[in-house]
């Protein structure tokens, strides 16, 4: 196996929590660097963040330091008409930065490894071009946004598959799509998504919802996840809920996450009469999620579409059981009903039968605990380590 104690690592990614993690947007990035830092010399981090985002998001991009982890927030300008009309202008701009940040900062290292294809993985595959140095790109897009790329023949997208060493996939469903494009199959891997089992990990149930002031005689529904897109399908969950309660009034749905359908949805909580049985809580900062995690009963993702949601690994690593959708990986995770339910998506009612069903059933906490070991981020590091090894190697 190639030695990489000596070997320095460029991560590249769209975004990355800053340092007090107030902003969570592709934690599971940092979660895998943390674990990935072992393995190298140095890890550096690079995160372009065009100017007037901070403002946007209410945080402060500043460079840190974790242990051998170096995170750089390189400032460019940019204009979201770009994404529709010069995609290859955005992408420029931000490896112009990124090539000045490195040469400024002198870094030197033997592996690229950006997360997601644009713009992260197209500057990439410039800086793979310019210093001669060998790239893995993990592609984290939805299932649906992966197999319309390529069946539009993206040219941005095949032009940066192509020219990678590597690539990741976060399910295994959708391998067989990079044979459409003529990606050779030894080049794609498939590598889930993973949990951090010194965060998510058995709480006691009582002392968590004394803490979050939550009711004791309720079952809750937990969701967790942002409010910036129907993508969610925050809908369908209320919509559900207005079913559920015809079957029983002792429950209490709660949705953590903020984002521009706020307003939208504490309507449709109003319009319906579920105000005492839904709940919008707000985005929670990540270290507090563990705690909702352990303080509810079950947990609900009523996605329409996804790659392989972070949350689902999380609420088993809690010994939760999973109720959610048959979209992206969700299926080859949730594989059994020892661990959760699952519907078809946009079908509230299905989703109502699944919730009643969960909340009726005997979980079997210890069994799901020990089906989600195999999803600790050391795993999931390990195999993406072993990939790096391929790539080094050849």
């Amino acid at each position: 196996m190639t030695n990489m104690k000596n070997k320095n690592l460029l991560i590249l990614t769209n975004n990355f929590p800053d340092k007090s993690d107030k902003y969570t947007q592709e934690i599971f990035v940092k979660e895998q660097v943390k674990l990935l830092k072992d393995y190298f010399k140095n890890v550096y981090v690079i995160s372009p963040v065009a100017y007037g985002v901070d403002y946007l998001r209410k945080t402060t991009y500043e460079n840190y330091q974790f242990d051998n982890v170096y995170v750089f927030f390189p400032k460019y300008f940019n204009f979201p008409l770009f994404y529709f009309y010069s995609r290859n202008c955005w992408s420029y701009l931000g490896e112009r930065e990124t090539f000045k940040l490195i040469n400024k900062m002198n870094l030197n290292f033997d592996l690229i490894h950006a997360h997601f294809t644009w713009p992260s993985g197209v500057i990439a595959t410039r800086l793979k071009k310019k210093l001669k140095t060998p790239l893995v790109i993990t592609e984290h897009i939805s299932s649906g946004k992966l197999k319309a790329t390529i069946f539009k023949k993206d040219s941005l997208y095949i032009k940066t598959f192509s020219e990678s060493n590597a690539i990741i996939r976060v399910n295994n469903k959708d391998i067989s799509l990079f044979r459409k494009i003529d990606i050779p199959s030894n080049k794609v891997f498939s590598v889930p998504n993973g949990y951090d089992s010194n965060k998510f990990s058995v709480l006691n149930m009582e002392d968590c919802r004394i803490k979050l002031e939550l009711p004791m005689d309720k079952k809750i529904i937990l969701n967790v996840g942002n409010l910036y897109g129907e993508v969610k399908g925050h809908k369908y969950l209320i919509e559900a809920m207005d079913e559920v309660i015809k079957h029983r009034k002792d429950v209490l749905c709660i949705i953590v996450g903020s984002g521009i359908l706020h307003h939208k949805l504490k309507k449709q909580i109003e319009s319906l009469g579920l105000s005492d049985y839904v709940k919008l809580a707000g985005g929670k900062p990540h270290y507090e999620i563990p705690i909702w995690m352990n303080a509810c009963d079950m947990f609900v993702l009523p996605s329409l579409n996804e790659g392989n949601p972070t949350v689902m690994f999380e609420c088993l690593g809690c010994g939760k059981p999973f109720v959610g959708t048959k979209v992206g990986g969700i299926p080859e995770i949730i594989v059994s009903d020892d661990y959760g339910l699952l519907c078809d998506p946009a079908k509230p009612k299905e989703l109502a039968e699944n919730i009643l069903l969960a909340l009726d059933k005997n979980w079997n906490k210890e069994k799901i605990l020990n089906y989600a070991e195999q999803y600790r981020w050391e795993n999931i590091a390990e195999q993406i380590q072993q990939i790096y090894c391929k790539v080094l190697r050849n």
